[in-house]
C-alpha cells in the first residue's frame, strides 16, 4: 500500500539559498490581504536565517513590493513581488517587466465589489486581484469578469486562480523569474535553492529551484498545511 502521509521538511544546511512565499507560507491566510497578522518572531527569524545563509534569503510573493516591505519592516529582502513582475536584487535594485493591467480593467473589478459585498479588489502596480473569500457564492461572477477582461488582450495578459481569488497579470511572468535572476548572482549563486510555497502560483518557483538542483517544498505536503510549522522550521535555519 502506498504511503500518502506528508513527508517531513529537510534539515536546513548552510549552503542553501532560501526562497519563501508569504501568504499561506510564512503568514496565516486572513479574511482580507490587509488583515494578516505578522507573528512576533518572524522578522527576527528571517534576519537570523539571512545571517546563517550569508544573505541568501528571498521573499517571492504575489503581493506588491511596498506591501511586502510594510509587513516585514524594517527588512528589505531580495526577491520577487506580484508573482515575479518585479524582482529586487541583493543590492536593492528593482527590475520590472511587463505592462500594467489596464486601468479600465481595475475599475471593472472595483465596480464589481460595489455590486457584490464581500468581494474585495486588491490593486497592485502591475496586477489586479479579486478576492471572494468572504463571498464564495460570487466565485462565478468574479471568474466571468476576469475571463471577459483577459479575452480582450490574451497576448499580453493572463488569468491565474489562487485560493479564493482570481488575478490578472502580465503574461509569461511567474515566480520562476526571481529564482532564475537571483541564482545568477551572489550571494545566491552556487548555492542549493529551496523554494517554499503553498499555492498553484508557487509551482513555477518549485520548478525553477529543481532546475538548479534544489528543492520545491509545498506547505501542504511538507509542513502539514500549517504556516506555523514553516515558521518553526525557519527557526532551525536561523540557528544554523
Amino acid at each position: 500500500m502506498r504511503d500518502n502521509r506528508p513527508s517531513a521538511p529537510p534539515t536546513p544546511a548552510r549552503n542553501w539559498a532560501l526562497f519563501l512565499d508569504l501568504d499561506g507560507t510564512l503568514l496565516d491566510i486572513a479574511a482580507t490581504p490587509t488583515s494578516v497578522i505578522v507573528p512576533r518572531d518572524l522578522i527576527s527569524d528571517l534576519q537570523g536565517a539571512a545571517r546563517a545563509l550569508n544573505g541568501a534569503v528571498a521573499i517571492v510573493s504575489g503581493r506588491a513590493l511596498a506591501d511586502i516591505d510594510r509587513l516585514l519592516s524594517p527588512l528589505r529582502l531580495a526577491g520577487g513581488s506580484e508573482h515575479g513582475v518585479v524582482v529586487r536584487l541583493p543590492d536593492g535594485t528593482e527590475e520590472g517587466m511587463g505592462q500594467p493591467v489596464p486601468i479600465s480593467w481595475t475599475q471593472a473589478f472595483i465596480d464589481l465589489q460595489k455590486v457584490f459585498p464581500g468581494v474585495a479588489t486588491e490593486v497592485k502596480p502591475h496586477n489586479v486581484v479579486a478576492h471572494f473569500r468572504n463571498a464564495p457564492e460570487r466565485e462565478g461572477d468574479v471568474m466571468r469578469l476576469a475571463q471577459e477582461l483577459v479575452a480582450r488582450n490574451p497576448r499580453d495578459f493572463e488569468l491565474i486562480e489562487a485560493k479564493m481569488a482570481v488575478e490578472i497579470r502580465p503574461r509569461a511572468i511567474n515566480k520562476a523569474r526571481p529564482v532564475e535572476r537571483l541564482m545568477s548572482m551572489p550571494p545566491f549563486k552556487g548555492r542549493f535553492p529551496v523554494f517554499v510555497g503553498d499555492d498553484v502560483t508557487d509551482e513555477d518557483g518549485f520548478e525553477a529551484a529543481r532546475a538548479h538542483g534544489g528543492l520545491g517544498l509545498h506547505v501542504a505536503t511538507r509542513f502539514d498545511g500549517q504556516p506555523q510549522n514553516v515558521r518553526d522550521w525557519l527557526k532551525r535555519v536561523a540557528d544554523l
